[in-house]
């Protein structure tokens, strides 16, 4: 009886992520055509990695109070609206407005995770969330490729595609989903869900190792969400290669082939090799050399190759990491370290995009990779620490 709920959530987060993708490549190109600059480009992204940031612990107390079917009903059909809007957006001020309404229902998550956490035991529940992280996986790959292949047709015709694969989500919600709460919570402010804590932040921070851990974490997600946020600028740009949101939709497939290889296998038996805490260190140096590269590749071989580095890269830094912060806490902290893992890569987002927008404008096409190059070349350093501190003891 429990898998059943499961799988439709799946398929319902799923459907809804594989809208998101299909976004992802024509952002940039569509932003353009409305007189948008490489800085306005990238802080579309960061509006809706804002909202997210915003609206997660909103909706998680709402859900407490009136279910999990009601809240991931309603943020579907926000989402259908808000993709039908923006292939209708006649202004820049339009597309963000989608943008931020978007970024309010992807907010869902939380809502999702909560739903899984009421539906399986706790020894169950770790697979039931990598369900999450598998929706993610499939509609990276996926959404990229069919938003490219559906652009030749105009940047409408993608965002109406993905609008109806909302309404299917929502259908699916509506007629095949059953309310997960068996009780309601009557206090919202005791059931708070991710909010933004200054205090456990600092808290984590100022720890021996959660604060490394935490520290190469956001210094990995804002490196990738830069390029993610500048990569359509840069290929579009470049006269080597002058890509529309085709070939730009397809590279960010092939990128996420090779990150849920990673992600889906190859992790797990290099960790039981080497140690997560050498894993850390590999990718961190694997994302500063592909960040690296990037700005220098002379075609599109090299360019797949830097981009192999920074998939396996994250590929192998991201569920790493996340297991050693799980560990680093205590068995009656792991709620209160997962929301400020959560804080961490939200600002991470919001902050990552704004920075490649003002630096590829203000310095030039190759100044958002070079400098996050960099920044990983120093966490490589930190992740350094990490290794020595486990030899240590």
């Amino acid at each position: 009886m429990k898998g059943s709920p499961l799988v439709v959530l799946f398929l319902t987060v799923f459907i809804d992520l594989l809208g998101f993708g299909i976004v992802l490549p024509l952002l940039p190109y569509y932003a353009e055509g409305f007189g948008a600059g490489p800085l306005a480009v990238t802080l579309l992204s960061s509006s809706y990695s804002l909202m997210q940031f915003l609206f997660a612990p909103v909706w998680g107390r709402l859900s407490d109070r009136v279910g999990r079917r009601p809240i991931l009903v309603l943020s579907l059909a926000g989402s259908a609206l808000s993709y039908l809007l923006f292939g209708l957006a006649g202004s820049l001020a339009a597309l963000f407005a989608t943008r931020l309404l978007a970024g309010v229902c992807a907010a869902n998550i939380s809502t999702a995770q909560a739903y899984i956490a009421d539906v399986t035991t706790p020894e169950t529940r770790a697979k039931g969330m990598g369900m999450i992280g598998a929706a993610f996986g499939l509609g990276f790959i996926f959404g990229p490729a069919v938003g490219g292949a559906l652009s030749r047709y105009g940047y409408a015709v993608p965002a109406f595609f993905a609008a109806g694969l909302s309404l299917a989500a929502l259908a699916l919600a509506l007629f095949r989903l059953p309310e997960s709460l068996r009780r309601r919570i009557d206090n919202p402010g005791g059931a708070a869900r991710g909010g933004f804590d200054l205090g456990r932040l600092w808290a984590a921070l100022v720890h021996p190792r959660m604060g490394l851990l935490l520290l190469i974490f956001f210094c990995s997600v804002f490196a990738f969400a830069n390029l993610e946020a500048t990569f359509a600028l840069f290929v579009e740009r470049a006269a080597r290669f002058g890509y529309t949101a085709r070939e730009t939709g397809y590279l960010f497939a092939y990128m996420g082939v090779l990150m849920s290889l990673m992600q889906g296998g190859l992790v797990g038996r290099l960790a039981r090799r080497f140690g997560e805490r050498r894993l850390v260190a590999a990718g961190t140096l694997m994302l500063a050399a592909g960040l690296g590269v990037v700005p220098l590749a002379p075609g599109l071989g090299g360019l797949m190759g830097a981009l192999a580095l920074l998939a396996f890269g994250v590929g192998m830094n991201t569920p790493s990491l996340s297991s050693l912060i799980s560990r680093s806490a205590g068995a009656d902290e792991q709620g209160g370290v997962l929301g400020v893992s959560q804080s961490m890569s939200s600002l991470a987002r919001i902050l990552g995009p704004a920075w490649g927008g003002f630096a590829f404008e203000q310095f030039g096409p190759a100044s958002p990779y070079f400098t996050t190059a960099g920044l990983m070349g120093a966490t490589f350093l930190v992740s350094l620490m990490l290794c020595r501190q486990a030899e240590g003891g």
